[in-house]
């Protein structure tokens, strides 16, 4: 899930999943289509790209979508996310992209990453410094 203001970079991060991951299609803000999938070129997992800031429905109206896809096995990125989503995986990343306030020219982001579930909790502990 990608939380952060308009503007802050969360279609360009997502950009950078897809081309990372080799998939079909150029990766653009899905916003009047609300969901697009991007298939992988590599045969690996497909990208699920989604604006749910119309989603009023949360979880029900993402299921009416109807994607052409599984779920659990593709990389699913989910814009406007918080609120309604969080029930699509019991594990998953929150990606949170902060910006400086304001009209500034300042291009600089702080993310944060928050991982939520079973499978994180095992990272964070192979993760953590020893000592």
């Amino acid at each position: 899930m990608l939380t952060g203001e308009l503007g802050a970079g969360k279609t360009t991060l997502t950009r950078g999943l897809g081309e990372g991951l080799g998939v079909r299609g150029a990766v653009t803000s899905p916003t009047f289509v609300i969901a697009r999938v991007h298939p992988s070129l590599t045969r690996g997992p497909a990208l699920v790209h989604v604006d749910a800031y119309r989603l009023g429905g949360g979880l029900d109206e993402m299921e009416d979508l109807d994607l052409d896809v599984s779920l659990p096995d593709s990389v699913v990125v989910v814009e406007w996310g918080d609120g309604k989503v969080e029930e699509l995986s019991e594990s998953r990343l929150h990606v949170v992209i902060d910006r400086a306030a304001g009209d500034t020219d300042d291009e600089r982001r702080t993310v944060t990453l928050v991982g939520v579930g079973p499978r994180w909790a095992g990272l964070r502990a192979e993760l953590a410094p020893e000592g």
